[in-house]
């Protein structure tokens, strides 16, 4: 095993990407695993952050984790890479409800064969697997990581089921794992579907946003390089069985969060965003107490919203012309 390599599987999601890219300019070789072929390069921030010199210690495999789970775990085996980092996820909490087969099918039974797979991996130290704060379900006061699981959709419940299946391999096989829960991710290289560029780039475009339920749901918005910052200390500092909950202490309600970007644009809120009908089993809040990540791996975040708000502006003002042309609503893949 190299001591300075790591396998990222959904190398191509907005936190995988990014990961990749934290990774590579802290001098590691990655191997990066995803189902489909690499994005366009607007939305792999290792394509964009990173040296050439850099990028030559990263390498990529297709590889679906429905399809291919036996050689996915061969390829870990074959990059010699201690740790892995699992972004892979069906990941939409709305659209869950329409097949939630699908999301049953990638995040638990295509998760357990592929765990099944590496804890016969001789030399994997650690396996982080990141997970989600909607397992939580809506709650108040800040979430401790020993919190019980109160799922509300077919997306939290899956993500939930693979959690506690996860334990049981670390009870049974002492399979090294560690869970990172982060809150709202955000930055430069994010789907458009998703609601700081999607905000963006709308009022770049001079297009009315609609806003579920008039955007009273309270978040925790943390900008994606903070989030990849802790995903690397815990692969190098947590212990299996570990939960790190990687959020600010800052909470904003999605409406306020639109009203600030409109704000810097100059355009008024009230002719900007159109109110529809909420989601269902969308959580009103889910505020993460993230206490063992800055104690234990001695994190904190670092960016502010505005900074991270302006730090996607430029994004999306830079690649306006590419990001026009790019689909803006998710496309769900089985």
């Amino acid at each position: 095993m190299n001591s300075h390599r790591i396998v990222v599987i959904g190398s191509n999601s907005f936190s995988g990407a990014s990961f990749v890219s934290h990774c590579l300019r802290e001098g590691w070789e990655v191997l990066g695993i995803s189902r489909s072929e690499e994005a366009d390069p607007v939305f792999l921030p290792y394509r964009w952050q990173c040296k050439a010199e850099e990028l030559e210690r990263f390498r990529f495999a297709r590889l679906d984790l429905n399809h291919h789970t036996g050689e996915i775990a061969g390829a870990v085996a074959g990059f010699g890479a201690p740790y892995v980092v699992n972004f892979a996820a069906q990941s939409m909490v709305a659209e869950s409800w329409e097949h939630p087969e699908h999301w049953y099918q990638t995040n638990v039974v295509a998760n357990v064969r592929l765990h099944d797979g590496l804890r016969k991996i001789s030399g994997l130290k650690k396996y982080v697997h990141v997970s989600t704060p909607e397992v939580y379900g809506s709650c108040s006061g800040d979430v401790r990581e020993d919190a019980p699981f109160n799922p509300s959709t077919p997306y939290a419940a899956s993500r939930a089921a693979c959690d506690l299946h996860l334990l049981t391999f670390l009870k049974n096989y002492g399979f090294p794992v560690v869970f990172t829960r982060a809150a709202n991710v955000f930055g430069p290289g994010q789907q458009l579907y998703r609601i700081v560029p999607r905000t963006l780039l709308f009022l770049a475009l001079g297009q009315k946003l609609q806003l579920h339920g008039g955007g009273h749901s309270v978040r925790s918005f943390i900008h994606i390089d903070d989030v990849s910052d802790g995903t690397l200390r815990a692969v190098l500092e947590g212990n299996p069985g570990d939960v790190f909950h990687l959020s600010t202490t800052r909470t904003i309600s999605i409406r306020d969060l639109v009203a600030t970007m409109c704000g810097q644009a100059g355009v008024a809120f009230e002719d900007f965003a159109e109110i529809v009908a909420d989601r269902p089993g969308k959580d009103s809040a889910y505020l993460l107490d993230s206490a063992l990540a800055r104690t234990k791996l001695g994190w904190k975040d670092r960016i502010s919203l505005e900074e991270g708000i302006a730090d996607t502006h430029k994004w999306v003002s830079d690649n306006l012309e590419v990001l026009r042309a790019q689909p803006m609503n998710y496309v769900h893949k089985p």
